[in-house]
């Protein structure tokens, strides 16, 4: 399959990446809760293992199996908590387990950088692992599934990114963030911007749960934060030099390079949830 794609352009390539996991993601998010917490305990195992692979180029030494096993836990954990099968007190078997990761260096005679290597196992959970876990935060509204404002966040989030791309492929000359991403551009910016404001008054239409201006306010968190997630993945791979996170998305890289919005916008979308909704 992967080596069919091959034979395509990339914009192909995103196409049909694109259309295939859409569907997969629609999918499980409409079927139901369950489906809906594995689909994302998922990609948040590959990506934050993607992650750590990628700290691994530099020649870092994370905790990736732990570590990776902290992040879905924390994703279950919420989830249960959240559906209320389990009570809030359960939260706080996340500081132990977090804990062992000190304990667990201590028998790695090999590593020359221990703490260095501890900060960034727990830069993995913070960074990957806990945004995902959010997302239960956001599905659980009182305790009820509720697929709205999971999808309503992630269609915000793709209009964003493909009106980014299209405005700032043929439109963009501004450069955005030079230093970091030279391809980004002001006008791609506002093409997405454009996009997600499009897409915000159709939420506001169609999906009765939250009002209309929180759909336009979440777009323009999704908008602002997910731009500067964007930005700040970038950094980390000029960081170890490196183009794309992955190629296990023919057109699009790897998880990080698809998710990397949604990790950074997502706390300010669940902050922004339950203040004002």
């Amino acid at each position: 399959m992967k080596s069919t794609l091959n034979n395509y352009s990339n914009l192909q390539q995103r196409v049909i990446a694109a259309v295939v996991g859409v569907g997969i993601i629609l999918s499980a998010i409409l079927y139901g809760d369950w489906t809906f917490m594995l689909l994302f305990c998922a990609i948040s195992i590959l990506t934050q293992l993607e992650f750590y692979k990628l700290l691994g180029l530099d020649g870092n030494q994370p905790l990736a199996y732990y570590g990776t096993l902290c992040g879905v836990s924390i994703s279950v954990l919420a989830f249960l908590v959240e559906k209320g099968i389990l009570p809030f007190e359960n939260y706080f078997l996340i500081s132990p387990l977090a804990t062992m990761i000190f304990f667990i260096k201590l028998y790695k005679k090999d590593d020359l950088k221990p703490f260095q290597n501890i900060a960034f196992t727990f830069l993995g959970i913070i960074y990957v692992a806990i945004p995902f876990a959010l997302l239960s935060v956001l599905a659980m509204r009182g305790g009820t599934y509720n697929h709205e404002i999971v999808l309503g966040c992630l269609f915000l989030l793709w209009a964003s990114d493909s009106g980014a791309y299209f405005a700032g492929t043929y439109f963009g000359k501004r450069k955005l963030f030079e230093r970091i991403s030279p391809k980004k551009s002001w006008e791609g910016a506002i093409g997405g911007a454009l996009a997600a404001a499009v897409v915000a008054f159709v939420l506001g239409l169609y999906f009765k749960s939250y009002a209309p201006w929180h759909w336009y306010c979440i777009g323009a968190i999704i908008v602002v934060a997910g731009t500067l997630g964007d930005l700040v993945e970038s950094l980390f791979k000029r960081s170890i030099a490196i183009k794309d996170s992955g190629s296990v998305i023919p057109g699009h890289g790897g998880f990080l390079d698809r998710f990397d919005g949604l990790l950074l916008s997502t706390p300010f979308i669940v902050t922004f949830v339950k203040i004002f909704s």
